[in-house]
């Protein structure tokens, strides 16, 4: 295969990756600002669950210390690119090149864990609604 094809798959998972890193990172401010604000498309069922499940994801990688897939599947595609790969796992290595910070892998996994249990606080503080339908 062409080592462009490679590198623009590698741009597609990046994306990919800021999306769901997006997802995750603003989904809980504004569970929190909608729940004292009253917006009731917070109290989604199915936002939130995929919202915690995301998370509980990312918090199970880093306490097992299992790399990202997304960053194993975007390294390898940018190696077939013959392109540089990063050192380090995805978040590490964009908080390095945004803010020049340079921090020790145990903070990242302290992170992740109290962001986790912000958000599973999230669930306790402003409940979703059921799964189930109400009756007419």
């Amino acid at each position: 295969m062409d080592a462009g094809i490679y590198r623009a798959l590698a741009d597609l998972v990046l994306v990919t990756h800021i999306v769901f890193v997006a997802f995750v990172v603003v989904s809980l401010p504004m569970i929190w600002c909608g729940g004292f604000c009253g917006w009731k498309w917070i109290r989604n069922p199915w936002f939130r669950a995929l919202h915690l499940a995301a998370i509980g994801l990312v918090v199970a990688q880093v306490w097992l210390g299992v790399v990202c897939p997304l960053t194993t599947l975007e390294m390898s595609l940018r190696e077939k690119a013959g392109d540089a790969t990063y050192q380090n796992t995805f978040i590490a290595h964009w908080l390095q090149q945004l803010l020049y910070y340079d921090a020790p892998p145990w903070m990242f996994v302290a992170g992740y864990t109290l962001f986790g249990l912000a958000v599973a606080g999230s669930w306790w503080k402003f409940r979703p609604r059921s799964f189930r339908k109400r009756p007419n």
